[in-house]
């Protein structure tokens, strides 16, 4: 995909460096994708840290013959999204950056997307965590996501904001693409490692806020991203990891857990019974019961 040239002036005194995280898995296409986009960026003073969660595809091999500036670090087994992006995060810290990007490796970035970023976290000392206008791979007009979304108490579920939306509303800010300042990190420390996947970019969300710091939304950071690459939307893994990581999010943030809990899942796995779709509704319930 050719990448439109940006339509705004970028503010070109705002510095910091930055240590642009991504996470591969057995997906080492997608990622050399995202790199290439990441190599356009119109911002002087960043590092690209891949992290490969164990791949089995010899992905680390390929990914240096294309990107030889690229940093990569090799787990050697899969540690998850948030014990990858960990990793990253730690090895960019002790390069000196100022600000730690979350990105996932199945996106592509517009050249301006880092500059908004930083911008925006420059313009108020309190924001802990920046989000982008994220829209869909197959679609570029269609918003995926502002920045993030909001959870609901009640109903047990999260929601993407669809349209733009001030940043008082905004909940979270999705792991798909997240700058984090360094202040904010060494005030609460890294995303928990008890969300294997899901969830934990709201968990560190609600940290941040419960520590006093505030999350926004670049509208001018444009982002694609496919969504769901590494287990493939509408699977039962999908819906394993999603409910075991929601229950846990419930557990630590919610007043009394066990209505979010409990309803969530209860409308998850009616909707799949509804549907007929006996393995995702029993990957729910697997889900719940693992933690």
């Amino acid at each position: 995909m050719r990448i439109k040239p940006p339509r705004r002036t970028p503010d070109l005194r705002v510095r910091g460096k930055v240590g642009i995280v991504l996470l591969n898995w057995n997906g080492w296409e997608d990622t050399c994708v995202c790199l290439t986009s990441v190599r356009q960026l119109q911002y002087g003073d960043f590092e690209t840290i891949v992290v490969d969660n164990g791949s089995s595809d010899n992905s680390p091999a390929h990914i240096r013959r294309m990107f030889a500036e690229v940093t990569i670090i090799e787990a050697g087994k899969n540690l998850g999204f948030a014990g990858g992006c960990n990793r990253g995060i730690r090895h960019a810290l002790s390069q000196g950056c100022d600000f730690v990007w979350l990105l996932n490796n199945d996106t592509t970035v517009y050249p301006e997307a880092l500059q908004a970023l930083v911008e925006k976290a420059h313009a108020d000392p309190d924001l802990g965590a920046v989000g982008s206008a994220i829209y869909c791979m197959e679609d570029a007009q269609r918003l995926q996501a502002w920045g993030g979304g909001y959870i609901n108490f009640w109903l047990g579920r999260s929601r993407h904001f669809l349209s733009p939306a001030p940043d008082e509303s905004v909940d979270f800010i999705t792991g798909a693409s997240m700058l984090i300042t360094r202040d904010a990190i060494k005030s609460i420390g890294l995303l928990d490692e008890e969300f294997f996947m899901y969830w934990e970019d709201a968990d560190y969300c609600f940290r941040l806020r419960k520590a006093g710091w505030k999350v926004g939304v670049a509208g001018g950071s444009r982002v694609l991203h496919k969504g769901s690459a590494s287990v493939g939307k509408g699977s039962a893994k999908l819906d394993r990891y999603f409910n075991a990581s929601a229950v846990r999010f419930f557990n630590k943030h919610a007043r009394t857990p066990a209505i979010p809990r409990w309803t969530g899942v209860t409308l998850r796995i009616g909707k799949r019974v509804m549907a007929r779709d006996w393995e995702r509704a029993r990957a729910v319930w697997a889900g719940i019961s693992q933690v």
